[in-house]
């Protein structure tokens, strides 16, 4: 579906800014012009967050890496680092980062915020979304006079998940954690009921340190070249990162679910070395993108499961849609509650029959965040722009320049009233 949204859509120039002087002049120039701007990071989202639907200059910003300060367990960086770079840098000060996508080695830390906010660490720490995750970012507005703007805490909202629609993002202040000794493991379940179960309990053990939990149906442990061969045949698996000290409760806890511990690994080291993946590069959409090396038919959902409910929920459905879902979840948490963001890989028909799984998510109580769409209202579980952040954009990009087409619901300002 968004192939044929956005096929043929890109920039007509390539502007990489090594400052953010250089931020303001290019987006001065581009109102004066009332040229279109997208910014990009690393370029991993994965459903059109930074494809340019207007044309216009495409803001690289990944010219803009560096570490800028480091102070009470928090670090200001420039919004094109990358969050693997961000987080080697802060492992050597004893801390890391709270939260990750799966596509840590390339993607920047701007992008995450920008078009991300969940991932590895939000077992525990939730989303970018909690309160305390973001400590601010610092944007540049598309006004005749482009000035930056320091929004801290709370007040960065408007910018968090907006696709750079309202404003750009040139650093980021993000609070870490103290740096934990992490342990990979694959463990493998009879069956999935199991399995999902481990997942959830893990989630929910307050004394085991856990940085992810990722909760996966045989066939997909099939596709993941380098680990599949460490694996039984037909056992799905959870994959998850938890403290080394306390991997004997977590040997404890997995064969009270009758799980067998198949593979563990140091997880620092397996990420510095170049013949080893770390496992957190098989989870989250990591996931999907292994599977869709060998397999073009299949796509996927972003699903979160009702808390209370999450086990049960997700047995039904998985049983009404055998032949279509393949299950693949996340334990997360989400307002201070444990449940399972579940990111199943569909088998692709039509596009009617995909409305119709969303339905019937939805209708399981089942809150879909729709990933074949690339406007924020589509795309949203709530399926609409806060008033805030639509008053925000008014302000800071009057002319509706950044990222157009991307928040539907905003209208720029017209002729008559830009002149006034």
């Amino acid at each position: 579906m968004l192939k044929t949204l956005l096929e043929g859509k890109r920039g007509e120039v390539v502007i990489r800014p090594s400052d953010e002087a250089e931020v303001l002049a290019v987006l001065a120039a581009c109102v004066r012009h009332r040229i279109p701007v997208v910014p990009r990071g690393g370029g991993t989202g994965n459903y059109g967050q930074a494809v340019p639907l207007a044309g216009g200059a495409i803001l690289d910003m990944t010219g803009m890496d560096r570490i800028l300060s480091f102070a009470d367990g928090v670090a200001e960086v420039q919004a094109g680092a990358t969050l693997l770079q961000v987080d080697a840098w802060a492992r050597q000060q004893g801390w890391e980062l709270r939260l990750w996508p799966s596509t840590k080695r390339t993607a920047t830390v701007g992008g995450f915020v920008a078009g991300g906010g969940a991932g590895v660490g939000g077992i525990t720490h939730g989303t970018l979304r909690e309160r305390g995750n973001l400590a601010g970012v610092t944007i540049a507005t598309m006004e005749p006079k482009p000035r930056l703007i320091d929004l801290s805490w709370g007040k960065a909202a408007p910018a968090n998940h907006a696709f750079g629609t309202t404003g750009v993002i040139t650093r980021v202040r993000l609070p870490l954690a103290p740096a934990m000794a992490w342990r990979d493991i694959a463990v493998s379940f009879p069956d999935f009921p199991a399995a999902a179960a481990f997942g959830l309990a893990l989630g929910l053990a307050d004394g085991i340190p856990k940085k992810m939990c990722a909760v996966i149906d045989w066939p997909l442990p099939s596709f993941f070249t380098g680990l599949a061969e460490l694996l039984p045949q037909g056992r799905p698996i959870v994959l998850a990162m938890v403290g080394a000290g306390a991997m004997g409760a977590v040997a404890e806890l997995a064969a009270e679910h009758a799980g067998e511990i198949e593979a563990e690994q140091d997880f620092a080291a397996a990420e510095a070395s170049p013949e080893l993946t770390p496992f957190y590069e098989y989870t989250w959409n990591h996931t999907t993108l292994h599977v869709l090396k060998r397999d073009k038919g299949v796509t996927y959902l972003q699903c979160l499961f009702p808390v209370g409910r999450t086990l049960e929920t997700l047995a039904r459905l998985r049983e009404r849609f055998a032949d279509e879902l393949m299950m693949h979840t996340e334990v997360a948490r989400f307002g201070g509650q444990v449940t399972m963001s579940g990111l199943p890989l569909l088998r692709w028909t039509t596009p009617e029959r995909l409305a119709e799984i969303i339905a019937a998510c939805e209708a399981e109580g089942v809150a879909v965040a729709n990933p074949h769409v690339c406007t924020l209202e589509e795309g949203a579980r709530w399926k609409l722009v806060a008033a805030d952040r639509l008053a925000f954009k008014r302000e800071v990009d009057p002319f509706g320049l950044l990222n157009p087409g991307k928040m539907s619901s905003f209208r720029p300002l017209s002729g008559q009233e830009a002149a006034e």
